[in-house]
């Protein structure tokens, strides 16, 4: 899932207290280069606790980040959705990630009936966003995320959005969700197989494999579960299509809003489905 719309359940912070700061009240954002950064920072680090997070997880979470102009340059581009459908899929759902996820599908055929049952998500679905996301869990990232989303706060381009997903991310480690060693993912934050901004981690993430624990960084259970919660929850109707033009189609532009990423998905699904009903 990547930034287009990655936009909490209760916890130990409730849902208005972790987005507070992306509301009207939200801290100023710091400017268009890295200038006054560090300055920025501290101050940030003294907003989020007075906004319910401990400090000693502020303090964690803002220690040593720093302004990352790269990831400036690339928020400002997003090249990946400036491909054609066909460039597009070559490069996010080949035939190998069609293979693949008939096979996945096929090994855990009980774990995708119960979630279906459960959510009304259909297995190539939520196999093709699990594989478009992170190749099933092999490539999640390894960026330090509260390094890339006090970036993103600090810059004037989105803050109130990115103010928001740092408190969030603060949010899961304050209650527990993930250590701070393990928020490690993507360059915008995103976290885990999946790939969930905070925000959304904390609304949608669930227990799939019944250990007491919403775990999409290890558990391939939890991500099944949490993509089909994400899209039940945005509208997801149960035995629908998926075609373009379907209400179903519509509902991918929650999880992403390029239509050449929502093509891609309803393309890969309709080639995995097409191989499970010709192999049962």
């Amino acid at each position: 899932m990547r930034i287009t719309t990655k936009l909490l359940s209760a916890g130990l912070i409730s849902l208005g207290a972790a987005l507070s700061v992306g509301t009207a009240s939200a801290a100023q954002c710091g400017g268009n280069d890295g200038a006054g950064f560090d300055a920025w920072v501290q101050n940030f680090q003294a907003e989020a606790v007075s906004r319910g997070i401990s400090q000693r997880t502020a303090s964690a979470a803002l220690a040593g980040v720093s302004y990352d102009r790269r990831l400036i340059a690339y928020d400002r581009t997003q090249r990946p959705f400036k491909l054609t459908l066909e460039q597009f899929i070559a490069k996010r759902a080949p035939a190998s990630l069609i293979s693949q996820a008939r096979s996945r599908i096929q090994k855990n055929k009980a774990l995708f009936d119960r979630v279906e049952a459960r959510y009304g998500v259909p297995a190539p679905i939520i196999a093709t966003i699990w594989g478009m996301e992170t190749a099933f869990g092999a490539i999640q990232g390894s960026k330090n995320v509260f390094n890339g989303l006090a970036t993103l706060a600090y810059d004037c381009r989105r803050s109130d959005m990115f103010q928001g997903e740092l408190i969030a991310a603060m949010t899961l480690v304050d209650r527990g969700d993930l250590t701070m060693s393990e928020m490690r993912g993507a360059e915008h934050g995103e976290i885990g197989q999946a790939q969930f901004l905070p925000s959304s981690y904390l609304k949608y993430a669930v227990d799939g494999d019944g250990d007491g624990r919403a775990d999409m960084v290890r558990s391939s259970a939890d991500t099944v579960a949490s993509i089909a919660n994400y899209l039940k929850q945005k509208g997801w109707r149960a035995g629908g299509g998926w075609e373009e033009g379907s209400a179903n189609f519509a509902v991918l532009s929650e999880w992403n809003k390029a239509s050449v990423y929502q093509k891609a998905i309803a393309y890969a699904a309709t080639r995995i489905d097409e191989g499970s009903t010709a192999a049962r």
